[in-house]
C-alpha cells in the first residue's frame, strides 16, 4: 500500500528526476518533479510537501553546492516542517555538515543505491509526519491550556462560600504545600485539585489522578510505587508507579479516607522521604511531587477511632480546603443549571430549550444530596425527556421538597386535590406529560399551565 505522502524532486537533470520519480511512485501516492529550482517557491505556495529531494548544483561546471544550500534555506524558511534530502554528485564532508546545520534531513551522493534512497526518503517522510502530529497536538494543547488557564476554569459559582474557596486556591497554589480537599461526594473536589495545579509553577507538568478506593491492597505498592520485572508472578516488565509518573507535577489522591490502615504507613514513608522504591528493587528514586488529597470522610473522626494515622493526616493537610455542599450555596444553582443546560442542549441537538422561573425555583428548593453531580444528571435527563421548548419539573425526576401524599387525605380543598391528581398522574405515567394529561382529560397546554401553577 502506498503512503499518502507528497514528494517533490528538484533536479535540472531530467533523467535523474525521472529515475527518482519512477522509483518513488511505487511507494508514495503523489510524486512530482521540477527541473528549475526557481519554481520551488511557487510549488510550495500551491502545495505542502512532506519531503523534497533537492539537487545541489544547477549550473554546468559548478560543483560547490552553494546553490543547493541557498535553496535549502529558502525551503526551510517557506515551509519549516518539510524534510529536505540533498543529493549531489560531489560529496564532501564539509558540505554535508553545512547542509545538516542549515536544516537538511540527510545528504546523498550520486549515483545512489535505490535501497538507500528509499530508506532515507521513508525516514524523512516518517519524521515529517511525526512533526506534523506534534505540531497539531501542541496547537490543540495550547488552545486547551488557554481555556484551562482561565481562573478556576470549570468551577462555577459566585456565592460567598465559593469566593472563599477561590481565595484559598489562589493562596495555596503558588506554594508547594500539600493540600487536603474535603467535602461531600459530587462537590467538585477534583476540579479544585486541577485548579490548584493549573495555578501553580508546576502547571506545565503532569497532573495525575488516582482513586485510592479503587486500588486493592495487593496492587497498592505496584500501582503507586511501581515494580521491577520478575518482582512477582505477573510482573513481566518494569512498571513505573503513579508517584514516579507524576514526578515534577501534581499527584491527586482521591478518596484517601478509604485507604486501608495497613497501607497508610507505606504511603507515609514515601511522603516523608520524598523517595520511592519499586517492588523488587533496592534503589530509591528521589521524587519532586506536589501532593493533593481529597476525601468525603471526616479524617479527624477516623483518627479518633484508630482507622486513620494521625501522622499521615498531618502530612497531607498542611492546608485544608473544605468545599460547601450545593444546599449551602443555593444561589449558585441557576448558574450551574444554565451551564449544564447549554452543554446538553448542544449534545442532544435541542436548541432553544430554556428553564422557566418556576422550575428554577424548584431547583433551588431541592436539597441536592448528590450535590453538583446530581444536578448535572438531572439536567441531562430533563433535556433528553423534554418535549417542548421549556423544561418541566417532571422532566428532572428529582425528589420533592414537599412530597405528594399517597392519597387525597382529608383536605378537600380543590386546589390541593387538583395538585395531588396532577402529581399522581405524572408519577403513574413516569413523567410522560401527554399520557398524564389524557388521563386527566386535559390538553397538554392546560396540563403545563397547572404544572407551572403548582410548581410540579
Amino acid at each position: 500500500m502506498k503512503e499518502k505522502g507528497r514528494i517533490l524532486i528538484v533536479d535540472d537533470d531530467n533523467y535523474v528526476m525521472l529515475s527518482i520519480r519512477i522509483l518513488l511512485e511505487q511507494h508514495y501516492e503523489d510524486v512530482r518533479g521540477i527541473n528549475n529550482p526557481q519554481q520551488i517557491a511557487s510549488a510550495l505556495a500551491e502545495n505542502h510537501y512532506d519531503v523534497i529531494i533537492l539537487d545541489m548544483n544547477f549550473q554546468p561546471g559548478v560543483t560547490s553546492g552553494q546553490a543547493g544550500l541557498d535553496f535549502l534555506q529558502q525551503i526551510k524558511q517557506q515551509s519549516p516542517d518539510t524534510a529536505v534530502v540533498l543529493i549531489t554528485a560531489y560529496g564532501e564532508i564539509d558540505l554535508a555538515v553545512e547542509a545538516v546545520k542549515l536544516g537538511a534531513f540527510d545528504f546523498l551522493v550520486k549515483p545512489w543505491q535505490n535501497e538507500k534512497l528509499l530508506s532515507t526518503v521513508n525516514a524523512a517522510f516518517q519524521l515529517n509526519r511525526t512533526a506534523q502530529k506534534v505540531t497539531k497536538l501542541e496547537g490543540k494543547q495550547a488552545v486547551l491550556n488557554q481555556m484551562l488557564d482561565a481562573p478556576f476554569a470549570n468551577i462555577i459559582g459566585e456565592s460567598e462560600a465559593m469566593k472563599a474557596v477561590f481565595h484559598q486556591i489562589e493562596k495555596v497554589a503558588q506554594t508547594d504545600a500539600n493540600v487536603l480537599i474535603t467535602g461531600e461526594n459530587g462537590t467538585g473536589k477534583e476540579l479544585v485539585a486541577r485548579a490548584i495545579h493549573r495555578s501553580s509553577f508546576r502547571s506545565n507538568e503532569v497532573f495525575l489522578s488516582v482513586d485510592m478506593g479503587a486500588i486493592t491492597e495487593t496492587l497498592f505498592e505496584s500501582e503507586l510505587f511501581g515494580h521491577k520485572k520478575g518482582a512477582f508472578t505477573d510482573a513481566k516488565t518494569d512498571r513505573v508507579g503513579k508517584f514516579e509518573a507524576a514526578n515534577g507535577g501534581t499527584l491527586f489522591l482521591d478518596e484517601i479516607g478509604n485507604l486501608a490502615a495497613s497501607l497508610q504507613a507505606k504511603l507515609l514513608r514515601v511522603i516523608q522521604d520524598q523517595q520511592v522504591v519499586r517492588v523488587g528493587d533496592n534503589a530509591p528514586k528521589t521524587l519532586d511531587v506536589r501532593l493533593v488529597c481529597a476525601t468525603n470522610a471526616n479524617l479527624n473522626d477516623l483518627v479518633q477511632s484508630g482507622k486513620f494515622r494521625q501522622d499521615l493526616l498531618f502530612r497531607i493537610n498542611t492546608i485544608e480546603i473544605k468545599l460547601p455542599a450545593l444546599r449551602e450555596r443555593k444561589e449558585d444553582i441557576p448558574l450551574l443549571a444554565e451551564h449544564f443546560l447549554a452543554r446538553f442542549k448542544n449534545k442532544y441537538h435541542k436548541k432553544g430549550l430554556f428553564v422557566p422561573d418556576y422550575v428554577m425555583t424548584k431547583l433551588q428548593k431541592y436539597d441536592w444530596p448528590g450535590n453538583i453531580r446530581e444536578l448535572q444528571h438531572a439536567m441531562e435527563r430533563a433535556v433528553i425527556m423534554s418535549d417542548g421548548k421549556q423544561l418541566h419539573v417532571a422532566d428532572l425526576s428529582i425528589g420533592e421538597t414537599n412530597p405528594v401524599t399517597e392519597g387525597p387525605s382529608d383536605d378537600l380543598n380543590l386546589e390541593s386535590l387538583e395538585k395531588w391528581a396532577i402529581a399522581s398522574a405524572i408519577k403513574k405515567h413516569q413523567g410522560n406529560i401527554s399520557n398524564a394529561a389524557n388521563e386527566l382529560g386535559l390538553s397538554r397546554g392546560a396540563m403545563y399551565r397547572r404544572m407551572e401553577k403548582y410548581e410540579l
